[in-house]
């Protein structure tokens, strides 16, 4: 009888929850920014300072937009316009949903993190703001923000704390052409020797699976996956039916949900250097330099990704293209040149 009552008191919170977040999406911007007059930062409600959200619902009102601003609501609008294109029936979210939503409630901010797309770098700023480091994210270690409990979660809260949350915070997220982001995880998880504990998870299961006659230590190590082999991983209706995708390649919209979610920035790790600057100069610290990468990736990023998927079949890149074709719909992103679709 136990059992039954708490089951039934998770379905209602999450009921409660999806319906809040379905309304709250649904809400204009002008609600949003009246309802979070009850924000839970002090210097907000004393006025002593404007939210982040405050300041972008501001800069949205300048006529003319500056150039940077204009992008940032198209961005948003061409969002918001696909959701409405290509989702017709949402099921409603449980606070288990929300668990890459970080929470910096000292600055109003919800950032959802995606793997591959300069979250360690997101995570050490976030931690940086906190005054962790003195307040420089270069100082942080990589194992540190990624260590469990040092960002909260947006999952960590009560419906009703979560729904306070969403409706007063600057929500963010980055994201990057699904392929290239694909071709980093795959050369990050399987090809490099600190990843030896990642391999032995996935890359053996991989081998197991897919490489019947594979030598003891591939199948004792998972340290040699072929990308074809990955991506037949990943197409394998097996894979699904154990249970989600790792985070590294699950697609952004099923981490971050951004159809039922209102996202305030949609910031590119294409355009990471002038979105980073943009989101910090909301939260009021300029001064706060993002850690730039260590060289110039956007080539490289793509030549990597051709590189790799020019010896896949036309077969399995419209099946894998498939696969992630929503986030290429919802972040505007064109069908990679290299691809053979026919």
């Amino acid at each position: 009888m136990g059992t039954r009552c708490c089951w039934r008191r998770r379905v209602l919170v999450a009921a409660c929850l999806g319906t809040a977040l379905l309304l709250l999406c649904a809400a204009p911007r002008s609600l949003r920014l009246a309802l979070g007059n009850r924000a839970l930062s002090p210097g907000w409600l004393t006025g002593e300072r404007r939210s982040p959200l405050q300041l972008l619902y501001d800069l949205d009102q300048e006529a003319p937009r500056s150039p940077l601003v204009a992008v940032h609501r198209q961005r948003r609008d061409l969002l918001r316009r696909a959701c409405s294109r290509l989702t017709r029936r949402q099921r409603l979210l449980a606070p288990a949903d929300l668990q890459h939503v970080l929470v910096d409630d000292a600055h109003g901010l919800l950032y959802c993190y995606v793997p591959k797309v300069a979250c360690t770098n997101w995570k050490r700023v976030l931690l940086a703001l906190s005054g962790r480091a003195g307040g420089d994210p270069r100082a942080i270690p990589a194992r540190e923000a990624h260590a469990p409990g040092r960002l909260p979660s947006l999952a960590d809260f009560s419906p009703a704390e979560i729904y306070r949350r969403l409706r007063a915070y600057l929500a963010f997220l980055f994201v990057r052409e699904p392929f290239e982001r694909l071709a980093s995880a795959y050369r990050n998880k399987f090809t490099r020797p600190y990843s030896a504990a990642f391999q032995r998870r996935f890359g053996t299961r991989i081998v197991a699976r897919l490489r019947p006659s594979a030598r003891p230590e591939a199948r004792a190590r998972g340290h040699d996956v072929r990308f074809a082999e990955f991506l037949a991983y990943l197409l394998d209706p097996r894979t699904r039916r154990d249970g989600p995708f790792n985070e590294h390649w699950e697609r952004v919209h099923a981490l971050c949900h951004p159809c039922r979610l209102r996202y305030d920035v949609v910031g590119k790790f294409e355009t990471l250097a002038e979105d980073a600057a943009f989101v910090l100069d909301l939260v009021g610290a300029p001064g706060l330099r993002f850690p730039a990468p260590p060289r110039p990736q956007a080539a490289a990023a793509r030549d990597l990704a051709a590189r790799l998927f020019r010896d896949i079949s036309p077969f399995y890149q419209r099946r894998l293209f498939n696969l992630y074709k929503m986030d290429y719909l919802l972040f505007n992103y064109s069908v990679p040149s290299y691809l053979r679709l026919g």
